[in-house]
């Protein structure tokens, strides 16, 4: 199915390019999401028309995730879980609880879905986390992971 990008979108091309897209991603995903129209003809003259103001739109969206990886990037935030003798944790620590995390101590809003760790959190020590911010910008924290007292 063909659609008309309405955001730059990293791996699939930038505002007001047309591409082809398995059809479930483009109605479910894109198109909910306003992230593209359906490729007709009105669809891509008033793309056209529109181009600069998303643009636009698509600058501000950047400098406001430029803000967000000034204040984040690179830093360490440290969460307590319960673990067993040998190290590993009950559980893993999710992406809901990294965002949690980070909007306690910084004040800042990150949605799950922009978080992804590089490796699966099961155990205790440091852990690279990366943030997609925007298609250009991303965060990379270090989430150290330390033990909580055990419950006898």
């Amino acid at each position: 199915m063909k659609v008309i990008l309405l955001e730059n979108l990293k791996k699939f091309g930038s505002i007001g390019d047309i591409i082809d897209v398995k059809r479930g991603y483009a109605r479910n995903f894109l198109i909910a999401n306003h992230k593209a129209l359906y490729a007709s003809k009105e669809n891509i003259t008033q793309v056209e028309k529109i181009k600069s103001d998303l643009a636009k739109k698509d600058n501000e969206k950047k400098d406001l995730a430029k803000k967000v990886f000034e204040k984040i990037n690179k830093k360490m935030f440290e969460i307590k879980k319960l673990s067993t003798e040998n190290k590993e944790l009950y559980g893993s620590v999710k992406p809901t609880e990294i965002s949690k995390l980070i909007y306690e101590k910084e004040k800042i809003e990150i949605k799950p879905s922009m978080i992804q760790p590089i490796q699966e959190i099961k155990s205790l020590g440091k852990f690279k986390v990366k943030i997609f911010l925007h298609s250009e910008v991303d965060a990379e924290i270090t989430i150290i992971v330390d033990t909580e007292e055990t419950i006898q």
